[in-house]
């Protein structure tokens, strides 16, 4: 809210600037220019790729403990105490290493992330910067502080396609 706040006075001392008039404004969804990218979607097909084997044996945990659960709540009354315990057993240990290989892998893909954003933060801060310089713009604006723009005044596709012209 704040933000907003500071927009709305910024803008409206601009306004009542003459120099207002002459000035050239664009609006950036700088998370949309990074995600929609060519390096940043082959980054998701490779990372789905590396993680996809680990995410499908957590969701094959998942499915047996879940089995498990089911069991003991619709059966449990009618099995033998060794039975029910070992069940219960059996839940408890799928239940911690859903728990331990999750984290495992959050954190596995959290490290990959940041090394993917660290890899495309210059790229993409100077395809801003050069889409700024040739598109003239004297106030360039982040998407989420505005409430409604023109799509002329949008330059996030611009950004995108100068991202994916460098290498």
């Amino acid at each position: 809210m704040r933000k907003l706040t500071q927009f709305v006075l910024i803008t409206a001392a601009l306004a009542a600037s003459p120099a207002f008039a002459d000035m050239k404004i664009a609006v950036l969804n700088y998370q949309m220019a990074l995600l929609e990218s060519d390096a940043a979607k082959q980054y998701a097909v490779d990372a789905e790729k590396k993680f996809g084997p680990q995410l499908n044996k957590l969701k094959a945990l998942e499915t047996d403990a879940k089995a498990l659960q089911d069991k003991l709540v619709s059966g449990g009354s009618k099995m033998s105490n060794s039975e029910r315990e070992k069940a219960e057993n059996d839940f408890k240990q799928k239940a911690r290493d859903f728990q331990f290989q999750s984290k495992e892998l959050n954190e596995a893909k959290a490290v990959a992330d940041r090394d993917m954003l660290k890899k495309l933060k210059p790229k993409l801060d100077q395809a801003v910067e050069e889409t700024i310089k040739k598109g003239g713009y004297d106030l360039v604006v982040e998407r989420g502080a505005v409430v409604d723009v023109k799509p002329q005044y949008d330059i996030t596709r611009q950004v995108i396609e100068r991202m994916n012209q460098l290498r």
